[in-house]
């Protein structure tokens, strides 16, 4: 049966999220499809996450709300949903990799698995350690289901106040707490800033893409998941602090563009792009500036004054809700939401 199919309701506006939420069902194992197949009456339009875990209740995560589902589809308490078993997970897995598990295992190494479409599964299970460095991660007892979203429009609405009177970029740091859209917004800036915003007198520059956890570009067997522009180019998979150097010999971006600065080695692979004369744009995992600068790494990177400006991301209206946009040089609030 199919899901799009059983389900009741369903305005226009939400086609897209639907149309993601089929995407990820098809990996599932025989018995979930059937639970999707059957569900009604719920948001599923609005899930975010989908929680697998061995012995544990079956768990959708919404935008505001989490749904317990019973083997019928229907929402319940927790003690009365459907029970994930082990089986459920590895034939979930095996259809995720294509049954091939060891092709995989470079990414189950980092702790998820990339599906087509850009959509993230985060895996758990026994780690096998060699030398201190994860080697293998074995008896998988966890997943975790993020669906991917494609939401355009914020950027071009920021983007004046991130760019400079000849059109380059402020090296600009995006800042949010989990979920609340900062991947999202990158991929959008990263696009406009590519193709260029001819309302904004904006022209297309070259931008370079580190894409170290994936999650940026979504790339399936070579091929982006995500429109990020016709001037993109995209290192998938790659160490940050290794490819920032990379493509700045090679490719020659206006723009370099990395996800989730955190590690040491990352403070000294901006500082060396800005040498270049290119600019940095990036994202952290932090709610405000005082919180980032707490964390050793990216205080280091505002001590040393490389951020022109700084955009505060919240869920308060959803996620991608642009709380703030500082200029950090002269210590001035530009936006407040």
């Amino acid at each position: 049966m199919s899901l799009r199919y059983s389900l009741v309701s369903i305005h226009p506006e939400k086609e897209d999220k639907m149309n993601r939420l089929e995407a990820i069902v098809k990996w599932l194992s025989d018995p979930l499809r059937d639970i999707f197949a059957a569900a009604t009456g719920l948001p599923l339009s609005e899930i975010e996450e989908i929680r697998l875990r061995t012995s544990k209740p079956l768990l959708l995560q919404g935008k505001d709300s989490e749904y317990f589902l019973d083997a019928w589809g229907k929402s319940v308490s927790s003690e009365k949903a459907y029970h994930v078993q082990r089986e459920d997970l590895m034939q979930t897995l095996e259809r995720m990799t294509q049954s091939s598990l060891y092709a995989a295992e470079d990414e189950l190494r980092q702790g998820y698995i990339t599906l087509p479409g850009g959509h993230r599964v985060g895996v758990t299970g026994e780690v096998t350690l060699k030398q201190g460095m994860v080697q293998n991660l074995k008896h998988i007892s966890g997943l975790n289901i993020r669906l991917a979203l494609e939401i355009s429009g914020q950027a071009p609405q920021i983007l004046p106040r991130l760019i400079r009177a000849d059109g380059s970029l402020y090296h600009t740091l995006i800042l949010s707490p989990p979920r609340a859209g900062k991947t999202t917004l990158l991929r959008d800036l990263i696009r406009c800033i590519s193709d260029g915003v001819p309302n904004l007198s904006l022209k297309g520059q070259t931008v370079g893409v580190v894409d170290e956890r994936g999650e940026i570009a979504g790339m399936w067997q070579g091929h982006p998941s995500y429109n990020l522009g016709c001037r993109t180019d995209i290192l998938d998979g790659c160490p940050k602090a290794i490819g920032m150097s990379m493509l700045i010999r090679s490719m020659s971006p206006r723009v370099v563009a990395v996800d989730e600065l955190g590690h040491p080695q990352d403070v000294e692979a901006v500082l060396d792009a800005l040498r270049t004369g290119v600019s940095v744009l990036s994202t952290a995992h932090a709610e405000s500036g005082e919180e980032a600068k707490k964390r050793p790494v990216l205080k280091a990177l505002f001590a040393s004054g490389v951020f022109e400006r700084l955009v505060i991301l919240s869920r308060r209206k959803g996620p991608g809700t642009v709380e703030s946009i500082f200029d950090l040089k002269n210590q001035l609030e530009l936006r407040r939401d």
